[in-house]
């Protein structure tokens, strides 16, 4: 049996799935997490994982390794270049220790690319010519589909989109303060909370995410949500934040590109409901009518495991010789 191994390779989680495709739908076989605080211990863990599940499968062959990564990445060479949630990562070659390992065709996109591909060949951008998937989750990073055709630009740094400044300061996301980072993504959400928890603490309120002065340091994305869910005022606050700032973010991507559906993962997965109130109200505001009443707005279909899709599609990209727009080379 034909397996493709897929390297899901996030700013606070890793995980390598085994798959193979019955009926053009992908089967996970197994999936098993590794760790990111360093490149070297990481690699160890990808060519460990996937040794040992073929030598626990001998009726497995394996015949592609996909690679998902959030940029800057230079895909052609296979290097990883200093990813802004992936600290210590500085150019490194993921390409030949797994070719020397294995043997087999080894490809590498960044997530939001691989991501846009998923969900334009099997969720919930299928059918679509012009499609748009934000990443929304540790960080904010596009991949862009039109005609037909993943986009990548000159360099391959086609959809950075959350370099884009939305404000002057603000809270900080690659790179900049302001950024559609700072405002959209799990770093940018727990950034944005320490600065709205500070400012309550000196006016004598504690939310429900930092007690006291102490937490300051360990608030996270999750301890926000989970402040949200219980129904903490100044935890919905900061989510009517990031849905005001990422309608504006949308605005400009449909303004731009004019897209027949943005597909959003992670965060807005799980908390569209809060996000999209305000999110309409600022693209009402901002974006062209026509150009947004083209355009559903859509919550990955892939759900939670959009990442194991992504890297999985770029193994089998890697292995039977698939172009961009989903088609085989010799068709």
């Amino acid at each position: 049996m034909k397996v493709i191994a897929g390297i899901d390779i996030g700013g606070t989680k890793c995980a390598v799935s085994f798959a193979h495709v019955r009926q053009d739908e992908i089967v996970f076989l197994d999936k098993v997490k590794t760790d990111t605080d360093c490149f070297e211990r990481a690699m160890r863990g990808f060519l460990h994982t996937i040794r040992r599940g073929l030598e626990g499968h001998p009726e497995w062959q394996l015949s592609g390794i996909g690679i998902s990564c959030g940029g800057p990445l230079d895909a052609e060479k296979g290097l990883i270049l200093s990813p802004p949630n992936l600290p210590g990562w500085d150019r490194v070659d993921v390409f030949t220790p797994l070719r020397q390992a294995f043997g087999v065709p080894v490809m590498l996109k960044n997530d939001a690319d691989a991501c846009a591909l998923a969900e334009w060949r099997m969720g919930a951008g299928r059918g679509c010519r012009n499609m748009i998937f934000l990443t929304f989750g540790t960080g904010m990073g596009a991949g862009l589909i039109l005609n037909n055709r993943l986009y990548s630009g000159a360099t391959g740094m086609a959809g950075e989109v959350g370099h884009i400044r939305l404000e002057p300061d603000g809270p900080f996301g690659y790179g900049k303060c302001g950024s559609f980072e700072g405002f959209c993504s799990g770093g940018g959400i727990a950034s944005l909370g320490r600065m709205r928890a500070e400012e309550a603490l000196k006016k004598g309120s504690s939310p429900l995410f930092c007690r006291d002065a102490s937490m300051l340091g360990s608030i996270t994305g999750k301890t926000i949500a989970d402040a949200l869910e219980q129904g903490d005022p100044l935890a919905a606050e900061i989510y009517d934040t990031a849905g005001e700032y990422l309608g504006r973010g949308l605005a400009v991507l449909i303004d731009i590109l004019n897209p027949e559906r943005i597909i959003i993962g992670s965060i807005f997965g799980r908390q569209r409901s809060v996000l999209e109130k305000r999110m309409y109200e600022a693209l009402r505001r901002e974006a062209l009518e026509s150009s947004l009443r083209a355009c559903q707005i859509l919550p990955a279909g892939l759900g939670e495991r959009i990442g194991d899709y992504a890297a999985v599609c770029v193994g089998l990209e890697a292995s039977e010789g698939f172009r961009e727009t989903g088609q085989r080379l010799d068709s």
